[in-house]
C-alpha cells in the first residue's frame, strides 16, 4: 500500500456441498492466511457459503437461514481486521432469493451486491432458483432483522429497531472508495455470468470510477474453456483500464455433472498478473498498481468517468482501511522492451523489423527515391538500419546496389568495426563507398583553431557533424536519402551530437531501445539468415558470411569511437558515460509508458536489480537514475526537431506525437 500498490487475493476452500458451517470456517482460515501474508481485498468464489452446486436445496428454508448464520460467523471473526472480504451466499430479500456477494470488512457487512445475470442455458440453471439484480433498479439499504451484531454502531441508532438488533446495509449496485489509502482505487463487484453477457456491469462501474472489479465466479471447467476464460479477464482488464480479480469454485463443488476447477485469475490493464493452477485450491496473490491504472486513464482522453462519479443506481461509498506496508511480491523484468518468452521475442521482433521497414518502404515510395543513403560504422544501430533499409529495398522490388553504405574511418575507428561494416554492406549486395574524414577534420580544426590533441567534445562533434554532412551530400549527388541510425535510448539521453548523427532524412530506429537493438539484430542473425531467400526474395544473401559478422557486431562494445583506440582496442565505451543501457531502458519504459514518479522507479530498480538478481547495487542504480533525470530535462530540444521515424511499441519521444515536451522545462521535481 505504497506507491500505488495494493496485494490482492482469489481464494478458493475446499467446501462441502450444503455445508454452510464447514464452509464458513474455511473462508476464516483463507481470510487468515491471506492477511498475514499482506492482502487487502480477498475475493472468494461465487456461493461459496453454501457451494454453487446445492441445485433445488436452494429452496430450503434450512440452508437460506443457516447459510446467513454460516456468514455471520465470517463477519464476527473480521472484527478488528482491515481486511475487505467479497463473500458468496444466497440472501433473501422481499420473498425473492438472490444470488450474492457479501462486503465484510471489520466485523461489519458494508454491501450485499446481488449477480445481475442468471443464466439459464446449458449446465445452468440458475433462474429456476434466483432472482436478477437487474430488477434492483435503485441501491437501496436494507435491514437485515434477527442477527446479533458484533459491535457498537452508534452512527444508526436514530434508524435502529428497538425490538430488535438489526443492521443496515446498501443493497444493489455498489463502489467502494478505498482512495484513503491507495489514491484512486474504488472497487465493484459483479458475479460470474455478468462477466460473460455482452454488458456486463463491470463496464458501468468503470464508467462511474471503479479502478478494480472484483469477480465471485463458479465457472466449470470444458476443454479448452480456461484459455477462453483467461483471455475473457485479460481483455476486460484491459477495455476497462482495470484491475481484474476472478475467483472461481473448485474442489468441493458437487461432480455430479460438472467438475469445478478453481482458475483463479488476476489481471490488470490487459496482461495476467497471477494465475491459480487448475485444480488445485488455494489462494492466488498480486500487487495491482493503481497508480500504473489512474496514470493510463488520465492519458486516454476517450476514457471518460461520470462528472460526479456517481449515476443513478450506483451507491458509492468511502471506507477507511490502515496504509501500511505489506512488502511488494510483485516482479518486474529487467528488460521491459524485450519478452522474456522466447516465441513471443521472435515474433515481437520480427513485426518491428516489419514496422521499420514499412515505414521506410512508404517514404521511398512517396519520394520516389530509389536511392538510400547510410553511414555504417560496424556498430548495432548502423548495423540495424542496414537491415532494414535492405528489407525495405526488397519490399519495393528495388536492386539493393542502390543502397549507398558509407563508412568514414577517422580518429577513432577500430579494424574490427571498419571490417564488419564494409563486409556486411557487401554482403547484403548495397554498394560501398569509403570516404576518409580525417583530413576534413583536421582542415576544420584549423579554421576554427581546435588543438587536436585537446580530447573534447569539440574535438567529438566535429567528427560526428562531418559525418552527417558527407552523408548529406553524398544523397543530394544520388538523388538519395539520408536514413538515421540512432536509437530510441539514445534520444531519451541526449546521446546524440546535435546536427550530426541526431540529423537524417528519416530515422528507422528511433522507436527502439538499445536493449531491443541487441535482439533484433540476434534475430536477423539467428533466423533471417536461414532460408535468407525467403527474407529477400531473391536469395543472393550469403547467409553464414552474414551471420557471422552480425555475431562479431553483437559482440563489440557500444562505443561512437570518437577517441582514437589503445592499441587497435575501442577506448570508449558508451555504457562507462552515460550508463548501462539496461537501466536506462528500465527508467525510460516506467517513466514515460507508466508515469511513476522517481521514487516509486528507484524501488522497483532496487528490487529488479539489486534484490532480485543482484545486478547492480543501490549506489550504481541512484547514480544512473539521477543521470537519467538530468539527461532526459536537458536534452530535450534535441527531441524537439527529431528527423521522421516510425513508432513502433509504447514509449516514443517524437515531437509530433507521445512526447509534447517543452525544452526548457524545470526537473528539479525530477531530480
Amino acid at each position: 500500500m505504497k506507491d500505488g500498490f495494493i496485494k490482492v487475493a482469489a481464494a478458493t476452500p475446499k467446501i462441502k456441498v450444503a455445508d454452510p458451517f464447514y464452509n464458513a470456517e474455511r473462508v476464516i482460515e483463507q481470510i487468515d492466511e491471506a492477511a498475514k501474508n499482506g492482502a487487502k481485498i480477498i475475493v472468494f468464489p461465487e456461493l461459496v457459503i453454501t457451494g454453487y452446486t446445492c441445485n433445488d436445496l436452494f429452496l430450503q428454508e434450512t440452508l437460506i437461514s443457516a447459510s446467513m448464520d454460516a456468514l455471520m460467523l465470517v463477519v464476527e471473526h473480521s472484527f478488528g481486521s482491515d481486511v475487505i472480504s467479497f463473500v458468496g451466499f444466497p440472501f433473501e430479500h422481499n420473498g425473492k432469493l438472490y444470488n450474492c456477494a457479501a462486503v465484510i470488512h471489520n466485523g461489519q457487512i458494508n454491501a450485499i451486491i446481488p449477480k445481475c445475470h442468471i443464466p439459464n442455458h446449458g449446465e445452468f440453471y440458475e433462474q429456476r432458483y434466483f432472482a436478477s439484480g437487474l430488477d434492483i433498479k435503485e441501491t437501496r439499504l436494507i435491514k437485515i432483522p434477527g442477527i446479533s451484531f458484533f459491535y457498537d454502531n452508534d452512527e444508526e441508532d436514530d434508524i435502529q429497531d428497538d425490538e430488535e438488533d438489526c443492521e443496515y446495509v446498501t443493497f444493489g449496485r455498489y463502489i467502494l472508495d478505498l482512495g484513503n489509502a491507495v489514491k484512486g482505487l474504488k472497487v465493484a463487484c459483479e458475479i460470474c455470468e455478468d462477466l460473460w453477457v455482452p454488458n456486463p456491469p463491470s463496464t458501468g462501474y468503470a464508467m462511474n470510477g471503479a479502478t478494480l472489479i472484483v469477480n465471485l465466479s463458479a465457472s466449470n471447467d470444458l476443454v479448452g474453456k480456461d484459455n477462453y476464460r483467461r483471455e475473457l479477464v485479460k481483455s476486460t482488464s484491459g477495455r476497462l483500464v482495470a484491475g481484474y480479480v476472478y475467483a472461481s469454485a473448485g474442489e468441493g463443488e458437487s461432480t455430479q455433472d460438472l467438475v469445478f476447477g478453481g482458475h483463479n485469475i488476476i489481471a490488470e490493464n490487459g496482461s495476467i498478473l497471477a494465475e491459480q493452477t487448475l485444480f488445485e485450491s488455494g489462494i492466488t496473490y498480486a500487487d495491482l498498481d493503481i497508480q500504473r491504472l489512474c496514470h493510463e486513464r488520465r492519458k486516454m482522453n476517450t476514457f471518460v468517468v461520470n462528472a460526479e462519479n456517481v449515476s443513478d443506481g450506483y451507491e458509492t461509498e468511502s471506507l477507511d482501511i490502515k496504509k501500511s506496508d505489506t512488502g511488494l511480491g510483485r516482479s518486474f523484468p529487467r528488460r521491459p522492451f524485450v519478452p522474456s518468452n522466447p516465441m513471443e521475442r521472435q515474433k515481437r521482433c520480427e513485426q518491428i523489423l516489419s514496422i521499420q521497414a514499412m515505414g521506410l518502404k512508404k517514404r521511398l515510395e512517396h519520394t520516389g527515391c530509389k536511392c538510400a543513403v547510410i553511414g555504417v560504422s560496424g556498430g548495432l544501430d548502423s548495423t540495424l538500419a542496414l537491415l532494414v533499409t535492405v528489407r525495405a529495398f526488397d519490399y519495393l522490388g528495388l536492386d539493393k546496389s542502390g543502397i549507398m553504405a558509407v563508412t568514414m574511418p577517422c580518429f577513432g575507428t577500430t579494424d574490427r568495426t571498419y571490417q564488419n561494416a564494409c563486409n556486411l554492406a557487401r554482403a547484403l549486395g548495397a554498394t560501398l563507398k569509403e570516404v576518409d574524414i580525417k583530413a576534413a577534420v583536421m582542415q576544420h580544426f584549423s579554421d576554427i583553431g581546435q588543438d587536436s590533441e585537446t580530447h573534447d567534445v569539440t574535438y567529438e562533434n566535429s567528427q560526428a557533424r562531418e559525418r552527417t554532412q558527407v552523408l548529406m551530400d553524398i544523397a543530394n549527388k544520388m538523388n538519395g536519402m539520408v536514413i538515421g541510425t540512432g536509437d530510441l535510448s539514445e534520444l531519451a539521453l541526449g546521446w546524440a551530437t546535435y546536427n550530426g548523427d541526431h540529423m537524417s532524412m528519416y530515422g528507422v530506429n528511433s522507436g527502439v531501445p538499445k536493449t531491443l537493438v541487441r535482439h533484433l539484430v540476434k534475430y536477423y542473425a539467428d533466423e533471417c539468415c536461414v532460408g535468407a531467400e525467403n527474407v529477400t526474395g531473391k536469395g543472393n544473401l550469403s547467409s553464414s558470411e552474414v551471420r557471422t559478422i552480425l555475431l562479431d557486431v553483437l559482440d563489440t562494445p557500444v562505443s561512437p569511437e570518437l577517441l582514437p583506440p589503445t592499441d587497435g582496442v575501442i577506448s570508449q565505451e558508451t555504457e562507462s558515460i552515460v550508463g548501462p543501457y539496461e537501466l536506462h531502458d528500465f527508467f525510460l519504459y516506467y517513466m514515460l509508458r507508466w508515469g511513476y514518479p522517481k521514487e516509486k522507479i528507484r524501488r522497483i530498480a532496487y528490487k529488479t536489480f539489486s534484490e532480485d538478481e543482484q545486478v547492480y547495487d543501490r549506489e550504481t542504480i541512484d547514480k544512473w537514475l539521477d543521470t537519467f533525470c538530468r539527461r532526459f530535462f536537458s536534452q530535450q530540444f534535441k527531441r524537439s526537431c527529431l528527423p521522421d521515424g516510425p513508432k513502433v511499441g509504447s514509449v516514443a519521444v517524437s515531437p509530433r506525437g507521445d512526447l509534447r515536451m517543452p525544452s526548457d522545462a524545470s526537473s528539479i521535481l525530477w531530480m
